[in-house]
């Protein structure tokens, strides 16, 4: 059998990577950048532990917009061109980087406009994420897709480790300094964007919006497949959300300082990424289902050994380990989710999934940081572990689709959307 060509080959996609890429890492530095300053503003006339809510804050404004916006971004996803709406959110981003940096050079940086700048920064993700992961399998043939999104998870990756540190680097050179350069590597994907060609649209019948929307919906509803993929994440992140407790293993536990932080921070996106490259180079295609299952379930396992962990190699061995299985997992349920959702359902199925993700992100550091005040940080990630492997073993049986997966390829019977093409 003929190997599929590597997705680089592909000029698009050459051009949606460096773009994937160059946003990811002015995000997160951003975010960070921001972080830093609401607490240090905040400390000017708060006591600590008022000054942390606001920073929590910063994620409630970021999330709110993607859980009032889904089924609206999704929507937009599938009926204007993918290409517009990455450019757009691209720009919105670079202005708002922009507008950050202006504050920071005249000293008038507030609250109000750090809120006001996150929200619109979550906004921006609400439509960036389904337009940008819809538009990926429109690049490449659908044989190569498994592994350009192993290739694009690369970017992300990346991105997100070299962000954090890159933007905390640039802070210490001045606050202006990581806004505008976050603002050209905004502009940078945007100019990467304006050079992917035009692509093939599916057309999708006449009907009112909300008919649509709500079309995204039973879709996902009736396809066990897609449904038990995006639920799956959703609780097992849900329940084994250790990375919020790190800062407590830091310092109580581990005893190893901010600097032991950053390592222990850095250690899950480490296993991800090398975990990216070697499946951007072999990429899974055979029993994909059980292998997704298995994964979550090493995901719980590595949990549960640094929950009880008190020496710091392991500690980071096992959440290398813990990055690694999430990884696998993430690129077997993203292939499936694509292959297994028709062209003109991708924005909107794209953008429940991303809604999932997120509030298994959000949702799961509340639920750690809760469970963790009730019975201590260490019953708490264990705990989670726990529960992320039954999860895995309960869903095995909800959703015997999910096990039965042998290749990425849908069967010939797959569930079709509500709606009806036209020609």
């Amino acid at each position: 059998m003929t190997k599929p060509p590597h997705p680089f080959t592909f000029r698009d996609y050459r051009c949606y990577w460096i773009a994937r890429l160059c946003a990811t890492v002015a995000q997160t530095s951003m975010i960070v950048v921001i972080g830093w300053q609401v607490y240090d503003i905040a400390r000017e006339t708060m006591d600590p532990r008022d000054a942390a809510f606001q920073l929590g804050l910063i994620g409630i404004f970021q999330f709110l917009p993607l859980a009032l916006l889904t089924l609206v971004v999704g929507w937009v996803a599938d009926r204007i061109d993918r290409r517009f709406i990455v450019r757009v959110t691209a720009l919105l981003e670079a202005l708002c980087a922009a507008a950050l940096a202006t504050m920071a050079v005249h000293h008038d940086t507030t609250l109000p406009a750090l809120f006001a700048i996150a929200a619109l920064l979550g906004v921006a993700r609400a439509f960036a994420n389904p337009a940008m992961g819809a538009l990926s399998p429109n690049l490449v043939p659908a044989e190569v897709l498994p592994q350009a999104i192993a290739v694009s998870s690369v970017s992300w990756q990346t991105g997100a480790i070299v962000g954090p540190a890159l933007g905390g680097y640039l802070y210490a050179a001045g606050t202006p300094v990581p806004y505008t350069v976050a603002a050209c590597l905004f502009l940078t994907a945007f100019a990467m964007l304006m050079l992917i060609r035009p692509i093939a649209r599916t057309s999708i019948a006449k009907a009112s919006p909300i008919r649509q929307m709500i079309d995204g919906l039973h879709y996902v509803r009736r396809n066990k497949m897609v449904l038990g993929t995006i639920s799956l994440d959703l609780f097992a992140v849900l329940l084994g959300g250790a990375t919020a407790m790190l800062p407590v293993y830091a310092r109580d536990i581990l005893h190893v300082g901010p600097s032991g932080l950053g390592n222990l921070r850095a250690a899950p996106a480490v296993g991800s990424t090398l975990t990216a490259i070697f499946l951007g180079v072999r990429p899974l295609r055979n029993n994909v289902g059980i292998k997704m299952l298995a994964a979550v379930c090493v995901f719980g396992a590595a949990t549960i050994v640094f929950g009880f962990s008190t020496w710091m190699p392991l500690s980071l061995l096992a959440l290398a380990v813990l990055g690694s299985a999430d990884m696998v997992s993430v690129f077997i349920r993203q292939s499936l989710i694509q292959l297994y959702t028709p062209n003109e359902m991708r924005g909107r199925v794209g953008a429940i999934s991303s809604l999932f993700i997120s509030g298994s992100n959000e949702l799961g550091e509340a639920e750690s940081g809760f469970f963790a005040a009730t019975v201590g940080p260490v019953a708490a990630v264990v705990a989670g572990g726990i529960g992320a492997i039954g999860v895995t073993l309960l869903w095995s049986r909800l959703f015997p689709e999910l096990r039965r997966a042998r290749t990425f390829a849908p069967p010939a019977n797959l569930v079709q959307p509500a709606e009806e093409t036209r020609p």
